[in-house]
């Protein structure tokens, strides 16, 4: 198993930032973001925006993405 498959095996529930999301998956931020604003990635889904408006991954939805399975 990968470093990365192991970091996001650990990490497999709950909400991380943005910038923790990209340490875990590999992607930058940018991608992130843009896969928020290119509608690619869903508020609700792998996206929750927070009451301070921060910008939140859903690392189990992510990995359903990644297995094609969202």
């Amino acid at each position: 198993m990968s470093s990365m498959q192991t970091a996001v095996s650990s990490e497999s529930t709950g909400l991380v930032t943005v910038r923790k999301a990209a340490e875990l998956t590999g992607l930058s931020e940018k991608a992130i973001r843009r896969k928020r604003e290119e509608g690619i990635w869903l508020e609700g889904r792998e996206i929750v925006v927070g009451p301070d408006k921060r910008i939140y991954v859903d690392i189990a939805a992510f990995q359903k993405w990644v297995r094609g399975l969202q």
